[in-house]
């Protein structure tokens, strides 16, 4: 217990910046916490922190043993927090990325409802198809979709995506319906162009995923566009069900090609690879699962 007080002691005055802060936080006179700090540094055998009557810094080892000092205290405050009588209670800024279209539908309205549950929570959510760099534009975690590449970050699975080729009714009625991934030569095929969109619509084939290029008149780099020409008879558009379901119950679009459907990908939360995630991002990706795990959700 002593050593573990010598720690959270060290913290806070290395984050208060002298020791009458860190003592009068706790209630003690300042001469308890430096002989907590002499104690340290001696069982430790080395200085931690260079002292002054006018000022406090940490040495080199000081600061290398605070980062893994504030890992533990988190981890201990996150641990209280999951078993305590009053239930989680979780507090900071969470920096989050998502796809725009996805983003407005689907994590928005749902940043909403997370910082209603913890109001301690601050959000802070950027609305883009570019790849954020998490590390570099300070980010604590991103929603992707599709394969996620080789890289540093970790990967949680939150849910299923299934794409579909969709028309409008009229269109169908207009154009016929193909009855083969092959027939869609025949079809005028509106395209989303971005440097992440896949080089061909993808189907499954005599058990094989198999990508068929297709053509039309009309392209563009926004989802929520090509959206609005299929329901206008447009043409065929490969969406993803989480952006038409409703449109499909609803009659408005028809799914065509189901039989070659291609396996699904997922959605995923990602973030950079920590030793530890702080309470707040944990229950963040704890309810985005919860949510999109609820097939009526996306019928909603």
């Amino acid at each position: 217990m002593d050593h573990f007080k010598q720690i959270a002691t060290f913290a806070s005055v290395a984050s208060k910046g002298s020791l009458s802060s860190a003592a009068r936080d706790e209630g003690v006179a300042p001469a308890v916490i430096s002989r907590r700090l002499d104690a340290l540094e001696a069982r430790l055998g080395v200085k931690l922190l260079q002292r002054s009557t006018r000022s406090l810094s940490l040495t080199h080892e000081g600061a290398a043993f605070l980062e893994d000092c504030q890992r533990i205290l988190n981890d201990l405050s996150n641990a209280e927090a999951s078993v305590s009588l009053g239930g989680i209670k979780a507090s900071g800024h969470l920096r989050i990325s998502a796809p725009g279209g996805f983003g407005r539908q689907h994590v928005a309205p749902l940043v909403h409802e997370f910082v209603r549950e913890h109001p301690e929570v601050t959000v802070s959510l950027d609305l883009s198809d570019r790849v954020v760099d998490l590390l570099n534009e300070n980010m604590d975690c991103a929603v992707r979709i599709g394969v996620l590449p080789d890289s540093s970050l970790i990967g949680v699975k939150l849910a299923e995506n299934q794409r579909l080729v969709v028309a409008s009714p009229n269109y169908l009625r207009q154009h016929g319906v193909p009855k083969h991934p092959q027939d869609l030569n025949a079809h005028n095929c509106l395209n989303l162009v971005s440097s992440g969109a896949p080089s061909g619509w993808l189907f499954t084939i005599d058990g094989a995923a198999t990508p068929i290029r297709v053509s039309g008149n009309l392209a563009c780099n926004d989802g929520s566009s090509i959206l609005d020409w299929i329901l206008n008879d447009a043409g065929l558009a490969w969406r993803s069900r989480w952006e038409v379901q409703q449109h499909l119950k609803s009659g408005r679009l028809v799914s065509v090609l189901d039989d070659f459907v291609a396996p699904p990908n997922a959605i995923f939360a990602v973030f950079p690879d920590r030793k530890y995630l702080p309470l707040r991002l944990r229950l963040w990706i704890d309810f985005l699962k919860t949510r999109y795990s609820v097939e009526s959700y996306w019928d909603a």
